[in-house]
């Protein structure tokens, strides 16, 4: 593998939530592990100093698209040779004003592109949740976060981490944690261990389309998480003219049960009766 650039040595930012991997074999098992990228389209997410950006390549990526907030990093990426070459792009900004659908259609990528990254840990979560509702060009992701959040992805129902986050990635991804990693893995350390989450696409027929109705119903549930759904859900029903308890009824739901309880299953039931409700 090439060497990382000299820009390994610029400290990290702070307010971007940079933390920097440079072990060999823990990128290159990042790279790999919602399988191999080879010949294939790849996003990655606040490259940084390259190390990420290297293996994905080294792996045989086809076509590499990195989108980087820093522009200490954006221009160093610039002048590798993959830029020059065609197999390199790279977009300088934040990513959540990125339209990825966008600039994938104007380098012609093959899709559906895999997302992998070391996420930013103050942009992770928002990022991830507007992927899985882009079911049109989204394919495996393999994602670093802290490990709390990572766990929060991939829980089951009654489990400590279960909520809005596992209903809405389980809605249309299966999720499994791949591997953590210790503060001492990354350059600066961060305060808590990492780990990557990987989430690969269900089959078009077990995913559940209306996300937009599933995070609503999932917020007001979980934003009052040790209230029984009747009362959680109380205001949410009002916005359909509905009777919380006559909604969870209608879902074949207890009313006194709790968000923590309920599994994909209910949870898509109760979207579908809130999304075809008059309001």
């Amino acid at each position: 593998m090439d060497e990382i650039p000299p820009l390994s040595q610029a400290p990290a930012r702070k307010a971007l939530g940079q933390h920097f991997l440079f072990d060999p074999d823990i990128l290159h098992r990042t790279a790999t592990a919602a399988g191999s990228p080879e010949g294939r389209t790849v996003i990655e997410i606040g490259p940084g100093p390259g190390g990420l950006t290297r293996a994905l390549l080294a792996a045989g990526t086809e076509k590499l698209i990195v989108v980087e907030a820093d522009p200490r990093f954006a221009a160093a990426l610039r002048d590798w040779p993959e830029m020059t070459s065609g197999r390199l792009v790279v977009i300088e900004g934040d990513a959540r004003k990125v339209d990825l659908a966008e600039e994938l259609a104007q380098v012609g990528a093959a899709l559906p592109a895999m997302i992998v990254a070391n996420l930013p840990y103050n942009v992770g979560t928002p990022l991830l949740v507007d992927w899985l509702k882009a079911n049109d060009w989204r394919g495996e992701m393999a994602l670093m976060f802290q490990k709390e959040v990572a766990q929060r992805i991939c829980a089951a129902p009654g489990s400590t981490h279960y909520g809005r986050l596992a209903v809405l990635s389980q809605a249309v991804c299966a999720c499994h944690i791949a591997f953590t990693l210790p503060p001492g893995a990354f350059r600066p350390p961060p305060k808590v261990d990492s780990a990557v989450a990987v989430l690969r696409p269900l089959p078009a027929e077990d995913c559940f389309e209306d996300l937009t109705s599933l995070e609503a119903v999932t917020a007001a549930a979980f934003g009052q998480r040790r209230k029984m759904l009747r009362a959680s859900l109380k205001s949410l029903a009002k916005t359909r003219g509905l009777s919380a308890e006559a909604w969870l009824e209608g879902a074949s739901i207890d009313p006194t049960a709790r968000a923590e309880t309920i599994d994909q299953a209910g949870f898509r039931r109760l979207a579908l009766h809130w999304a075809n409700s008059g309001g």
